[in-house]
């Protein structure tokens, strides 16, 4: 079988996207927001592939999707690169050795599961996990210009959820309302409007 240049510049480019996520989906520990530094550290930083504003504009649109956050990034990502083909490669890229670690793990599970060195490795684990979400975090607030003037407001949202037991949508609605009246009035004060 013949394959034009074309034809193998894509099959080569639909294997380098699936071995990056593959990359990604095969060591990351914690789940779909402990894979964002290494997303984007890949995908913006080492490859170029996407901007930092293109990246942060996909984890929003990923977050917003029903489903899995991992599936989501790596389908629009995917999607963004190399149309739907991309999508599909991107996502089996993925999944594929987590869904392989939980089939063994599900096998051998009953073996193990009482023993004392595999609890203290998970709870070696778990602080790794925190930090590598809050990675990420700390490097969105900077992008989206979250700065020590305004970084009271998502702590407050925090602690109105965490503390009061206050919906998150709640929350959601009333900053945003919140934030579109701070805006007119500070374009009714710069005579804007």
């Amino acid at each position: 079988m013949n394959f034009s240049k074309k034809d193998k510049g894509l099959m080569a480019g639909l294997f380098e996207l699936f071995w990056v996520f593959f990359k990604i989906g095969s060591f990351t520990l914690g789940g779909g927001f402990a894979m964002i530094p290494l997303m984007e550290k890949e995908i913006v930083d080492s490859k170029k592939w996407l901007g930092k504003e293109d990246f942060l504009d996909i984890l929003s649109l990923s977050q917003a999707m029903p489903g899995i956050f991992a599936a989501n990034m790596a389908s629009s990502i995917g999607y963004r690169l190399r149309g739907s083909i991309g999508a599909v490669i991107a996502v089996i890229g993925n999944i594929l050795m987590p869904i392989l670690m939980i089939l063994a793990l599900a096998v051998f599970f009953r073996y193990f599961r009482d023993n004392p060195l595999v609890e203290s490795i998970f709870k070696g684990i778990r602080p790794c996990v925190v930090a590598l979400i809050a990675a990420p975090v700390f490097t969105m607030a900077k992008n989206a210009g979250i700065s020590w003037r305004n970084c009271w407001i998502p702590i407050v949202a925090a602690l109105l959820i965490w503390l009061l037991d206050i919906s998150p949508i709640l929350i959601i609605i009333v900053a945003g309302l919140g934030g579109f009246a701070y805006g007119r009035w500070k374009e009714k004060r710069e005579g804007k409007l």
